[in-house]
């Protein structure tokens, strides 16, 4: 499963994913998908939750998820949702890091 996967070192001389790579990971996921913002492919999904409260103890959670991965998303913290975005900006695109950080996520909110 990809929560039990480690990220590996990204460096700006790594292979992003192809178009079908992405969709076998993004199967894995659930909820997530694949958006494009300036030609750079980016996983994304948002979690609701009951308040802003619960939202922003969620999106700690993911900010030591990162740092413990040494792989960091951008994270949109709002009333009742978070938006998280998972790319890998050395190669402008993603990489499988980006998968086995999003399947992290989902682990995480299900302990909320």
């Amino acid at each position: 499963m990809l929560n039990e996967q480690k990220c590996e070192a990204c460096s700006i001389d790594a292979i992003a994913l192809s178009k079908e790579e992405q969709q076998s990971l993004l199967l894995q996921l659930s909820d997530w998908q694949i958006i494009e913002r300036d030609e750079i492919p980016q996983l994304e999904k948002v979690y609701k939750f009951k308040n802003f409260k619960q939202a922003w103890a969620f999106s700690n959670k993911i900010a030591e998820l990162a740092e413990d991965e040494f792989h960091h998303p951008s994270i949109l913290l709002e009333w009742g949702k978070v938006t998280i975005t998972w790319w890998s900006h050395s190669i402008k695109g993603l990489h499988k890091n980006d998968f086995i950080c999003a399947s992290k996520c989902d682990a995480l909110a299900i302990e909320e």
